[in-house]
Parts: structure tokens; C-alpha cells; sequence
């Protein structure tokens, strides 16, 4: 499929690629691992026309630390693996949300623990794309459900990254990036796609981490005359290693904080027949498909069901999610896990019944596997 062409029949994997092309990306690094490896292949097609770098490193460990280190030389850079990759990822994932470089991972989720089921669909790294790394940090993850919804959120994804200097994660999953579908490719100005800020003072008087009001530093790449010290322990405003609480507080807090400040171009959510409904489900990704059908004929039924589908699942719409929950008797969470979606959302909703739907197969659930799991609490 040509970059000309408005529509493309693609799976999620492939869409998310477009969408990384249409942000302009233009370095990849990664390491083949399923589900993620056709996405690897289809920008080693493309990305050379156009200008891009794309390399094969010896592992994920690599990968993950070539585009940190391309984000600094002034790339939008990017990888996708699947869990055991991401697990491997995880000490420079904190090293990323320290030096503050925009990076976009796709995680292509499958069964676990360790290699699990390869070819085996899965929503276990939920809690995994929040808080891999040690110590406190920001971090956001985006969860789509359509291959279209890949594409439009992989464009959010490198928005989000370069505008907040955050890593940004993609949740997918197995199923989702082998389902093809029709997708509309975008162009600017239809589509907007963001850079990161530059600095406005001259090289003398600049100071590589002192942030704007927003939180968010501007940054001067390596190579653009500006004196650019890149440290991973805790740092001033210069970027110098300095051991002192009140240095320490400020740099953790605004980790964190400059992600909550500017949560209004993050936070992302769908409801279908929230407005009465008296059970409302919430779901994700794939597994949101199926409980969107169940949704659907218990309405053609006279059954007031309803569903909540995060797709900013770091952060959650919050407040969305309560609004949704307003007239609801009972809140039922439908995840490929044992429960971690689940965890922030009896946490939010304190004042009503939350059940965990956990629907452990191998493959996508049917409307007939959820039922059978919710049919004590329906």
C-alpha cells in the first residue's frame, strides 16, 4: 500500500506503523519477538524511502538505549516488542523518564508469565507500562482497540512524547495486531503532528532541565550549539549530579506532576449507553470488542448495560470513569488478567460494587466466555 492511498486494508501492527510515519518517524531500533516482528518488517520497507534509520540491535536491552540516545541527537524515535522485551527494557525506561527523552514503545501484549504463549493473545502489562522501572516516575500508556485506533494513537503517542518529553507506550495485543481492517490514512494539516520545544535563550544562558510553566523543559539536541549535559542520577537545572532533598523533591515531583498538569492532551476515553446504565462494564483493547457486543443485544434485550473503555490507561480519565458510574448499580471490569485494570478502577469507584471478569484464554474471548464468567453478578 502506497503512502498516496486514503484507505488501507491493514492489521493494528501495520497501522501503528503508518501512524509512526505520518508523526514522522525517523529512527527505529528494535529486536524481532512476536507479535511485534511484522511491525519491525513493514518500516524496514518503508522508512528507508523516506529518509529514516532503521536498525537491528543484539537485543532489547540495545534497542531501547539507541532510540533514548537517538531522541537526543534530535529523532523521533521509537521500537515495539512484546512483554519479555519490555521486561528487558525496564531499567532504561526509568533512565528515559529521568533524562526526560520522548520515546514511543509498542508493546504488542501476549501470555506471561516469562515467554508464556508466544502466539497467544493477553492483557497482562498493564501495571508492567506504569511502573516497570524503580523509583517514581510519569509515564503514559495508550490502549487501542481498533486497527484505526492504532494508527490515530500511535500520531497521539509521538505527540504526547515530544510535547510532555515523556516515554509513551501503545498497548496492544495479540489479537488486535493481527486483525485486519480498514484504515483511513491521514496528512497534515487534517492531522497535527507536535514537536518539542525549542529553547528561546542563547547558548550562555541556557540550562538543559530548568522547566517552562508547564513543568516541560525545552530541548536542545546535541549538535545545535547548545552545551547539553544528559546525567541519569538525581540533577540541577544544569544537568550536574547534586545530592540535596530540595533538588531531589522538585526533580520527582515534576517527573510526575508535568504529566498531571498536562493531562487535557492525554486523557482519552469512549462510553457506549453510559447515560442509564445500571451495569457498566469496563474493558479494554480487544477484549472491549466482546463486551461491546454483549453491551449491545442486552439493549435490544431492555437490559440497561453499559461500558466504559479507557484508552489513556496511564493516566485514566478518572472523573469520566465516575461520571460513567453515576447511575450504575455495579461496575464489572473485563481484562485478560488475573486483575491489575481492575485494581485502579475499585480504587477510583469507592462507593458502589467492582467486580473482576478475569477471562483467562488463549485466544480472544466470545461474548459467551465473558457471560459465563459475569453471570453471578448479571
Amino acid at each position: 500500500m502506497s503512502r498516496e492511498a486514503d484507505i488501507g486494508f491493514l492489521n493494528s501492527n501495520h497501522a501503528a506503523a503508518e501512524g509512526a510515519l505520518t508523526a514522522g518517524v525517523n529512527f527505529y531500533a528494535g529486536y524481532p519477538i512476536t507479535p511485534a516482528s511484522d511491525l519491525f518488517e513493514y518500516l524496514a520497507r518503508k522508512m528507508p524511502k523516506q529518509g529514516g534509520v532503521i536498525i537491528q540491535t543484539e537485543d532489547e536491552i540495545a534497542a531501547i538505549n539507541a532510540i533514548i540516545g537517538a531522541s537526543w541527537a534530535g529523532a523521533k524515535a521509537m521500537t515495539a516488542t512484546s512483554g519479555p522485551g519490555f521486561s528487558l527494557m525496564a531499567e532504561s525506561i526509568g533512565f528515559a523518564a529521568m533524562v526526560e527523552a520522548p520515546i514511543v514503545i509498542i508493546d504488542d501484549m501476549r501470555t506471561g508469565p516469562s515467554t508464556g504463549v508466544a502466539t497467544a493473545t493477553g492483557q497482562g502489562d498493564v501495571m508492567q507500562a506504569r511502573w516497570l522501572s524503580h523509583g517514581h516516575y510519569g509515564i503514559v500508556a495508550l490502549a487501542p482497540f481498533s486497527a484505526q485506533e492504532a494508527y490515530d494513537l500511535t500520531i497521539k503517542a509521538f505527540n504526547i512524547a515530544e510535547r510532555l518529553r515523556v516515554p509513551v507506550v501503545l498497548l496492544m495485543d495479540y489479537v488486535l495486531v493481527h486483525t485486519r481492517e480498514k484504515v483511513r490514512l491521514k496528512k497534515p494539516p487534517e492531522v497535527e503532528v507536535w514537536s518539542r520545544k525549542k529553547p528561546r535563550v542563547p547558548p550562555e544562558e541556557y540550562l538543559p532541565f530548568k522547566p517552562d510553566e508547564d513543568l516541560v523543559p525545552p530541548m536542545a539536541t546535541y549538535g545545535e550549539g547548545y552545551r547539553v549535559f544528559v546525567e541519569s542520577l538525581v540533577h540541577d537545572y544544569r544537568g550536574y549530579y547534586v545530592t540535596r532533598d530540595d533538588v531531589y523533591e522538585e526533580l520527582v515531583k515534576r517527573l510526575s506532576d508535568k504529566i498531571t498538569v498536562n493531562k487535557h492532551i492525554v486523557l482519552d476515553h469512549v462510553e457506549y449507553y453510559t447515560d442509564d446504565a445500571e451495569i457498566l462494564f469496563v474493558a479494554f483493547g480487544s477484549t472491549a470488542r466482546s463486551v461491546l457486543s454483549i453491551v449491545r443485544h442486552a439493549r435490544a434485550r431492555g437490559l440497561k448495560y453499559g461500558l466504559f473503555r479507557p484508552i489513556s490507561i496511564w493516566p485514566m480519565d478518572t472523573d469520566a470513569l465516575l461520571k460513567a458510574a453515576e447511575n450504575a448499580r455495579k461496575i464489572i471490569v473485563v481484562e485478560m488478567n488475573y486483575g491489575q485494570l481492575f485494581l485502579e478502577v475499585d480504587r477510583v469507584i469507592k462507593d458502589k460494587p467492582v467486580y473482576l471478569a478475569p477471562i483467562l484464554t488463549l485466544d480472544l474471548p466470545t461474548p459467551e466466555n465473558i457471560l459465563e464468567v459475569c453471570r453471578k453478578w448479571l
